[in-house]
């Protein structure tokens, strides 16, 4: 490969890794206000599994998610010092959409399931490729 073409190459991976990077918080910093800022009562019509946790815990998971989510954008300040930030990020909220892929699949929301399914296939190349 010319070093031209792999210039050209790594500029679209990056461009791609920003618009998921993008997207993932975009989804979490409006999943996590919708469980900061809902009452419960919604959030267990659209959602179930909140009606067997303590608000406290649908509140510190919202908070948590939005974090996340502004923690995957954190190299847009500084990439040194972002980098590691986002890494982290990155792996928190694969974390969080795996045990939230089990917690859905074992309630039968096959809707949620594909939801969380289809989040980790977003983040798992945000973390394998901006790892390096």
């Amino acid at each position: 490969m010319t070093p031209a073409r792999a210039r050209l190459s790594a500029n679209y991976r990056n461009l791609a890794l920003w618009t998921l990077q993008g997207w993932l918080a975009m989804f979490f910093i409006a999943a996590g206000y919708a469980k900061i800022s809902e009452p419960m009562i919604n959030l267990v019509t659209l959602l179930n599994w909140p009606a067997m946790a303590d608000e406290a815990f649908v509140r510190g998971l919202g908070w948590f998610e939005v974090m996340l989510a502004v923690g995957v954008l954190t190299p847009l300040l500084s990439w040194r010092v972002g980098r590691p930030v986002l890494l982290v990020a990155s792996a928190g909220l694969l974390a969080l959409e795996a045990v939230m892929l089990g917690v859905h699949l074992l309630g039968a929301d096959w809707s949620l399931a594909a939801v969380n399914a289809a989040l980790l296939a977003l983040t798992a190349p945000v973390l394998w490729f901006r790892r390096s």
